[in-house]
């Protein structure tokens, strides 16, 4: 099985070589017949990926301990579902995790566009071929995962050293997939933009492709960043869900160069502006992928997400820079056909107010890549490493994502080309007064803090800017149409999905910011109880019952009883842990959090230990206020983007006239 799972991986490195090599011919010569080749060398590829990607699941769900990678990422007691996870736990199985949903990628592409864009696909499909041939050449030389284990430590991972317990939890089923899936589906809008560059068709074509092929990774991004949020909130036991870490950062990056694409598009669709600045926002958004890769398994910088250190760093950064030099030299070289229609022609237009969303979108991710990048830059320069740390991106950060809350409530309101001075106060006024009355019922409510009063003020403003467009587009509806209301509703949304479902977006961004305002709240209280004994944390008590052993197949869990009351009434028991998993290098602790979700806060509980003797246990307990925000926000904009992704009623007729 390992001999088939390897050579599937040089199979598929030959038939990458193949299809750039006719792919080369077919622009030189024109002849079908070996882009027809190319085409399906490419298949082919992709499909030997996706063979030897289940040849490894099959090896790491029996656990085949001939393989070094699964004896160094599962055992024997490994849970089934966490055997699986073993895909992405280490170095070798997520290079092959990137090509096999690549290999996806490549497949789906070729299905959806057999009969369109044929123009374009030649060059799209030798800019996958490139991508795909660098990662095959990583894997299969320096990190494969098919490589047998050693005859010397055989006897020593018999039963396999096991899964990282910080791995073994549900959230990390998804989260790394998604991540995975919104870094590698970035390829494919990047690839379109370097087609028409190539081919000088720069209209609005490549625009309406790109788009959606953007809005799914994008999705899959943002999902994956929330989901990660989520297990850092309940799984590393600090009561916080983003550190800025490098490795979260470096998700981050391309998230939000690939919103402000998102938007800048719409400006070209419209008006046929910004065309650079669209190819260049696209090119940066692939480009910070690989470097984020780069980030995570160079082993330069520190982080509980990063793999060890590797050689592949070299060669991950040769890589970014060939990219970067190859977009530069064909940018120049079509600089002449990258000039924008039209021009902007008042500040007070929907226009500026994208531009203006873009330029704080792509600030905001210049001012986390410096963050990120100084302590290499500062010891490359003095041979100092100097980390900067949470204290400089929550000083720099929150100024920039206040205005950009700003703009989600202004932009709406803003009319195409010019914004005449009545239709400015006829449209802002009810925003803004309604803003002005929710600042002051906060401030009388005892909030005093800056940020979270700007916070409420902004929310309400952008809340009733998107209520205001809605309830005007119904209206016009109704008038016109004489349909009810939900029917209306229901129509306009189908007829432009794009901008009702951004609108449901900003709706989830903004229950996302009352979230993060609420962390400027946060009660914490390290606590040392007795069996018996009760402490109180704003109006909640909190009793030890009793602490337990309990032996489990890959671990044993030390469980707190933490009786939590309001009043005379109960609401929960807390049942923290302290696990110690038993692998061949000895016992694992971890940290098992509690949590008890309410409405408007979270009570969070973490066990540090327990007194043998006397069963005194050492607590660490925080009320978090409005996490449950982030969530919900989260959830809001994934429904948006499906909003926004599924094709509307006249596409959907004319795929089937097309059919």
């Amino acid at each position: 099985m390992a001999l088939l799972g390897s050579t599937a991986l040089q199979l598929a490195l030959v038939g990458c070589c193949l299809t750039l090599l006719l792919g080369g011919w077919f622009l030189f010569t024109r002849d079908l017949r070996f882009y027809a080749g190319a085409q399906r060398g490419l298949l082919v590829s992709a499909s030997l990926i996706l063979m030897a990607s289940v040849v490894l699941i099959h090896q790491l769900m029996v656990s085949n301990f001939d393989l070094e990678y699964v004896a160094r990422h599962t055992s024997t007691a490994t849970p089934a579902m966490y055997k699986f996870a073993g895909l992405w736990a280490g170095m070798e199985g997520s290079l092959l995790l990137w090509l096999m949903i690549l290999g996806m990628y490549v497949v789906l592409v070729s299905i959806l566009h057999r009969r369109v864009n044929r123009s374009l696909m030649p060059v799209v499909n030798m800019v996958l071929a490139v991508v795909m041939l660098f990662f095959l050449i990583v894997t299969i030389f320096f990190e494969n995962p098919f490589t047998p284990l050693p005859a010397g430590t055989r006897i020593q991972l018999a039963g396999g050293m096991g899964l990282n317990p910080l791995l073994q939890h549900p959230a990390m089923l998804i989260h790394p997939p998604m991540l995975y899936l919104g870094y590698v589906g970035f390829v494919v809008p990047f690839a379109f933009a370097i087609a028409a560059l190539v081919t000088r068709r720069l209209d609005a074509t490549w625009i309406r492709t790109t788009r959606r092929w953007t809005l799914v990774p994008w999705l899959f991004l943002g999902t994956g960043i929330i989901l990660g949020g989520r297990w850092a909130y309940v799984e590393l036991g600090w009561g916080g869900y983003w550190a800025w870490d490098p490795v979260e950062n470096a998700s981050f990056l391309p998230w939000l160069t690939g919103t402000a694409y998102l938007h800048s598009v719409i400006i070209q669709e419209k008006k046929n502006m910004l065309r650079l600045w669209n190819i260049v926002l696209i090119m940066a958004t692939f480009i910070l992928t690989i470097f984020g890769t780069y980030l995570t398994r160079s082993g330069i910088l520190s982080s509980v997400h990063a793999f060890a250190a590797t050689d592949l760093g070299v060669w991950f950064l040769g890589f970014v820079l060939f990219i970067t030099l190859a977009c530069v030299i064909l940018v120049l070289l079509r600089r002449d056909v990258l000039a924008s229609q039209n021009r902007l022609e008042s500040f007070t237009s929907r226009e500026s107010g994208f531009l203006f969303n873009n330029m704080i979108f792509v600030a905001l991710a210049l001012a986390v890549l410096w963050g990120t990048m100084f302590p290499i830059l500062s010891e490359a320069v003095r041979g100092t490493k100097i980390t900067v740390g949470s204290p400089y991106f929550n000083r720099i950060t929150p100024p920039m994502g206040l205005f950009l809350l700003l703009m989600l409530g202004v932009g709406p309101l803003l009319a195409w080309r010019r914004t005449s001075g009545g239709t400015l106060k006829r449209n802002f006024s009810l925003p803004v007064a309604v803003a002005v009355v929710t600042l002051s019922g906060a401030m009388l409510l005892g909030i005093r803090r800056i940020y979270p009063l700007i916070t409420i003020g902004l929310v309400a403003f952008v809340f009733m800017g998107i209520a205001t467009e809605v309830v005007r587009g119904i209206r016009a509806r109704q008038r016109s149409k004489g349909e009810s209301a939900l029917l209306a509703f229901r129509n306009m949304v189908d007829k432009n999905r794009s901008r009702y479902g951004g609108y449901i977006v900003h709706l989830g961004m903004l229950f996302m910011f009352a979230g993060f305002a609420g962390k400027a709240f946060t009660v914490e209280e390290d606590l040392t109880l007795a069996p018996g004994e009760t402490a109180y944390l704003k109006g909640y008590a909190f009793t030890l019952e009793r602490h337990t052993l309990e032996a489990r197949p890959n671990h044993q869990a030390l469980i707190i009883d933490l009786a939590v009351t309001r009043g005379d009434k109960l609401l929960t028991v807390l049942r923290p842990e302290k696990r110690s998993y038993t692998t061949p290098q000895g016992d694992q602790p971890n940290t098992e959090v509690a949590l008890y979700s309410r409405p408007l806060e979270d009570l969070y509980a973490l066990v540090g230990g327990v007194d043998a003797d006397t069963g005194t246990a050492v607590l660490k307990i925080m009320i978090n206020p409005l996490v449950q925000m982030v969530w919900i926000g989260g959830i809001i904009m994934i429904i948006g983007t499906l909003v926004a992704i599924w094709p509307s009623r006249t596409e959907r007729q004319l795929n089937e006239r097309l059919a």
